[in-house]
């Protein structure tokens, strides 16, 4: 049986944290590419991370480069490049920068790997992956963003540690953009089957919902000198996984949206049924009036963040 090949573009702590997760899993091959100041870095995390299969008793063959030939024939190609941003940086250079480097990114492995599904990881999230696709020319359902499966972890997490059981009960759905706009579903949670508004207050549980929202900003001011990326590649290997397994997982994930919730053509995040086809079916739900109200907020948000980046790229 032909092994999967995964490209993880950008070998940064979400990248290589990332090959990690899906070498463990033997998920498939793995190619791990950046165009750092030492040219040798994604080589070295190649070499090591192959040194631990021994130990960890995985098979997966890991290499790294600082090009994209050996990326060819990619079925995943998981998009983190990308700059953080830094202190005195305005939201428009890190749009600017970013936007960039995604579209370059983007470019190359539409060459090198035009059956490739991708996932998009670099931030501004919501933009990123619009411009994943608008300059790969892929088809929508194989193009989409990393956000709504790591959002939903933290909710899930939050309200786990809450109610003192395990991670594996809690079932959980957020939707819109990632951020502070995203519309995390209170209808949609439940604890071992038991709807989550049955099991703590109202007033608890919109506090979860905010610092889910903010969890990434929680984890950088902790940090102080860095970003989350043990969660957010936990989260790239699963839809990695669904991909190459064709495992038909129902997840949310940043999916192409036209008619479906009335959004007119932007990637938000929504429940996705996701397999090799890639984002293979957008799942409609019936919100209410508040999940309405919240869902189209978060939309309008993603797209003047598109409008703004469209604006700066063609400056």
């Amino acid at each position: 049986m032909k092994r999967a090949k995964i490209t993880v573009v950008g070998a940064g702590n979400v990248g290589a944290t990332t090959a990690h997760w899906c070498a463990a899993a033997e998920l498939g091959d793995i190619v791990l590419v950046d165009i750092p100041q030492t040219e040798d870095m994604p080589k070295g995390k190649a070499l090591d991370l192959m040194q631990s299969s021994p130990i960890m008793g995985f098979d997966s063959q890991i290499v790294g480069t600082t090009g994209y030939e050996e990326t060819a024939g990619s079925d995943v190609v998981v998009i983190t490049a990308g700059i953080p941003r830094k202190p005195g940086m305005s939201r428009d250079d890190l749009l600017s920068t970013n936007a960039k480097i995604v579209a370059s990114v983007t470019e190359q492995i539409a060459k090198t790997s035009p059956d490739a599904c991708l996932i998009v990881v670099s931030n501004p999230l919501d933009a990123m992956v619009q411009q994943a696709y608008k300059t790969s020319g892929f088809p929508q359902n194989r193009v989409m963003g990393q956000a709504g499966v790591l959002d939903t972890a933290r909710y899930r997490t939050f309200i786990a540690m809450e109610l003192g059981v395990s991670v594996e009960d809690v079932s959980a759905l957020l939707m819109g953009g990632h951020g502070d706009t995203m519309v995390p579903m209170p209808t949609c949670t439940s604890v071992g089957g038991i709807p989550v508004r049955r099991l703590m207050s109202e007033e608890r549980l919109n506090e979860i919902v905010d610092r889910a929202r903010k969890g990434g900003a929680e984890i950088v001011g902790l940090l102080k000198t860095g970003s989350a990326y043990y969660a957010p590649a936990a989260a790239c290997a699963q839809m990695v996984e669904a991909i190459v397994k064709d495992k038909k997982r129902l997840i949310p994930c940043a999916a192409y949206c036209d008619n479906e919730y009335g959004v007119g053509g932007y990637y938000v995040g929504v429940p996705v049924v996701l397999g090799a086809g890639g984002v293979e079916k957008v799942v409609e739900l019936d919100l209410d009036e508040q999940e309405q109200r919240d869902f189209q907020t978060s939309v309008d948000a993603v797209k003047e963040l598109v409008a703004e980046m469209d604006k700066l790229m063609s400056a």
